[in-house]
């Protein structure tokens, strides 16, 4: 039998001899040892499948296949992705015997393998082969300190350490490479699922998408909200990735109405389109010039804030009022009601002014002017609660607000 063979016999039987071991009953010394050697172990099983698989060609001649990783994804259930990154393992170790050696001896992770190979193939042609042995052997040292993520970062600049005259022109080459390609792969797609809800996905450099992050993480800020805004409906905590969902949509509805891109002489603003009876009506919808719907209450609440006109027209369809940008409060009509009101004027809410948004107490869809006897301060929960026609909104002596649900 070949020994390959064996050692994979042996592996199995002597795994099969610990199935049945608690290892909770071990002390935290063992676990410790035995954490760390299985990683190890690991390793040096990884490399022996990388080695076997790259040299596996015959294999996929003998089922006419590709490669070897798409007979062995079908014959073990694994995902062809897997596969194909052991192959692609054992290629590179084939080109880079000391990285093998560091993986088989236990020493060295698959990952931290992946990435040395990768960083020294990419190195420029010019580079000798001298320095691209010095760089694999630098990196192979510091893969005692430095995990996988780590090393990819020092990666990109090992040349700066094994041959500085070249390493600062080869990384501007590297980033310019790097932004040239993230501009042309910019993309965003977005679908409606006729359920209420959009989404997407996109694609932008990175430093757009560190902007992008770095505002919605200030909007998401918990010193922003109430304790109430940061639970959710089973009073648990929101998880980050919805406060940040919930960010970008305070992002894109408080969106400057006049930084908004124009075309042919508009601004690119989304019309809402409604009867005056709707308009009017607790329990009635509003038309979109997208074709898509919404509720009168929402198109009530948006226009109080948001980038959007509403179009209100009578019973023969001829527009009664069209929206102007003037319904907004002005920048300066802001900072008077943040000295005025401190925040959100509902009772026991804490939101400070920058996390509210202007509201009509006489509503601007029903003549209600824009100014600042008509207008407080409320948080966006509490902005939502004051257009929800299942809420009484009762303002008090003190310019505060309470709601309670109608009954």
């Amino acid at each position: 039998m070949h020994p390959i063979i064996e050692c994979a016999d042996d592996l199995g039987a002597a795994l099969k001899g610990v199935a049945s071991v608690e290892p909770a009953f071990m002390s935290v010394a063992e676990k410790q040892s035995a954490l760390v050697g299985l990683t190890e172990v690991r390793s040096r099983l990884d490399a022996l499948l990388a080695r076997v698989l790259g040299a596996s060609d015959d294999v996929a001649d003998a089922h006419g296949l590709r490669d070897a990783a798409a007979w062995l994804a079908v014959e073990t259930r694994t995902t062809r992705r897997e596969t194909r990154r052991d192959l692609a393992l054992g290629r590179a170790l084939e080109e880079h015997p000391w990285v093998a050696t560091a993986l088989t001896s236990g020493a060295l992770r698959s990952e931290q393998a992946r990435v040395i190979a990768e960083a020294v193939d990419v190195l420029p042609s010019h580079v000798s082969g001298d320095v691209r042995e010095q760089a694999e052997s630098v990196l192979l040292g510091l893969a005692l300190q430095h995990d996988a993520r780590e090393l990819k970062q020092i990666g990109k600049r090992i040349l700066d350490v094994v041959a500085p005259e070249v390493g600062e022109c080869h990384e501007a080459a590297v980033l310019e490479a790097e932004e040239l390609r993230a501009a042309a792969q910019a993309d965003l797609t977005m679908s409606d699922d006729g359920e209420g809800r959009c989404r997407g996905t996109f694609v932008v450099p990175s430093h757009v998408g560190a902007m992008l992050k770095r505002h919605l993480l200030a909007l998401a800020n918990p010193a922003r909200h109430t304790e109430d805004e940061l639970r959710d409906e089973s009073g648990e905590w929101k998880p980050l990735r919805r406060r940040l969902g919930e960010a970008l949509v305070e992002y894109v509805e408080r969106y400057p109405v006049d930084a908004t891109p124009q075309t042919a002489g508009v601004n690119a603003t989304v019309v809402v389109t409604m009867t005056i009876e709707q308009l009017l009506g607790a329990h009635a919808t509003a038309l979109l010039d997208d074709g898509s719907r919404m509720s009168a209450g929402q198109a009530r609440r948006l226009a109080c804030e948001a980038g959007i006109i509403p179009v209100v027209l009578d019973s023969k369809s001829v527009p009664l009022d069209m929206g102007r940008a003037a319904r907004l409060f002005t920048k300066s009509q802001r900072i008077a009601l943040g000295l005025r009101d401190g925040g959100c004027t509902a009772k026991g809410c804490e939101t400070s002014a920058s996390g509210c948004h202007a509201h009509h107490d006489d509503p601007w869809s029903r003549g209600g002017l824009t100014d600042l006897a008509n207008g407080r301060l409320l948080c966006p929960r509490h902005h939502r609660l004051a257009h929800d026609s299942r809420y009484a909104m009762t303002v008090h002596a003190d310019n505060t607000v309470s709601f309670v649900l109608r009954t």
